[in-house]
């Protein structure tokens, strides 16, 4: 994931789900001070190897999670648009000439290549959503921010001084799955072979 769009941001900013706001972290400190989210995020720490009340670890999430969201778009932009174009445009044309054709052939022929056309397109549009949900990398960070986000509502409720929607990500009801073999290979992978 590209993170030069993180660049512009200040110190402690992420750039929000809403609008592309931009929006300031919320301190592990507030969140730890309210003791329900403070005993989920120790109790998350293990299950998800990940320290929900470090600010800096918590803006390397979000902001990450962002680019996420931001690389979904855009996969679904390059291949939705010109399925729903081609789409419409082999439904329209049925309708409005090929069903009057006189013989049924040329009727299936067209059907049979709109259908082609179609199918492949789908299949493109499918393989790029199923590379970008699938992900198990994807999936562990939409798992982390998910259960961030779970965290700061509960803090809210308790009392902190959040903002509704903080941190503005939704509840990522599927595609969120948390892999701990993924996760491992991932950190031995960053961290570099032994040295001895």
């Amino acid at each position: 994931m590209n993170t030069s769009e993180n660049r512009d941001l200040g110190e402690w900013e992420f750039i929000g789900r809403r609008g592309g706001d931009v929006v300031t972290l919320v301190g592990g400190s507030v969140i730890a001070a309210v003791p329900e989210a403070r005993e989920v995020a120790e109790k998350s720490r293990d299950e998800l190897r990940f320290d929900f009340l470090d600010d800096g670890a918590v803006l390397a999430l979000l902001r990450s999670r962002h680019l996420d969201e931001e690389d979904m778009f855009r996969a679904g932009f390059v291949h939705g648009v010109p399925l729903a174009f081609v789409g419409l445009g082999a439904f329209v044309y049925w309708g409005g000439v090929v069903q009057y054709w006189e013989t049924a052939a040329n009727r299936t022929a067209y059907f049979a290549v709109a259908a082609g056309v179609v199918g492949t397109q789908l299949f493109f549009f499918l393989r790029s959503a199923m590379a970008h949900w699938g992900d198990p990398i994807r999936q562990n960070l939409r798992a982390r921010a998910r259960r961030y986000r779970e965290i700061a509502h509960i803090a809210r409720r308790g009392g902190a001084e959040i903002p509704a929607h903080y941190p503005h990500y939704g509840p990522y009801p599927f595609a969120a799955r948390f892999h701990p073999e993924v996760d491992t290979a991932a950190r031995s992978e960053s961290e570099g072979p032994d040295e001895h």
